[in-house]
């Protein structure tokens, strides 16, 4: 009688294998699909917007907003001196640390964009008012060294211009 209670052998262990395998496979495809859609529109190291995503939501910003706008542009100056001379974990330590600060001075609803290889632009509504106030504060933060790390790098020197 225990012989009509088994099931053929080999079938049961092959069809859990494929949907296994199945299933696995349809996870995988649906988070490389997930993780490409967010690196074409973000750049991996700073978190920023790439260009085309950043040129989008900048002219939604422009147009919503009009004259109660800022357009900020920060160059890191000398940065090729720090990948040669310090190598390049250190210049992305300082590109993530550009990001992270452009984010927290910006805020999320503003347009920030690496536009380059140092080159980032920042978009977002800012009064003539509070303008000049918000942009020292800005150069303040862009000049301040990030955490010390054992042999870590300083902020390089930064340009940054506005127009309103």
């Amino acid at each position: 009688m225990a012989s009509h209670l088994r099931s053929r052998p080999g079938f049961g262990q092959r069809a859990f294998l494929l949907t296994t395998a199945a299933i696995s496979l349809t996870g995988w495809t649906v988070h490389a699909t997930a993780l490409y859609r967010r690196l074409e529109k973000k750049d991996p190291l700073t978190g920023l917007l790439r260009r085309d995503a950043y040129t989008a939501r900048a002219r939604r910003i422009l147009a919503r907003h009009g004259d109660d706008v800022a357009v900020v542009w920060v160059d890191a100056d000398h940065f090729k001196d720090i990948n040669d001379n310090l190598g390049h974990p250190a210049g992305d330590t300082i590109l993530a640390a550009f990001g992270a600060r452009l984010t927290a001075w910006a805020g999320p609803r503003a347009a920030t964009g690496r536009l380059g290889g140092d080159e980032f632009a920042v978009v977002l509504e800012l009064s003539a008012g509070r303008r000049t106030h918000r942009l020292a504060q800005l150069v303040r933060m862009l000049h301040t060294p990030p955490a010390p790390t054992t042999g870590g790098p300083a902020a390089p020197p930064t340009s940054t211009r506005s127009a309103p």
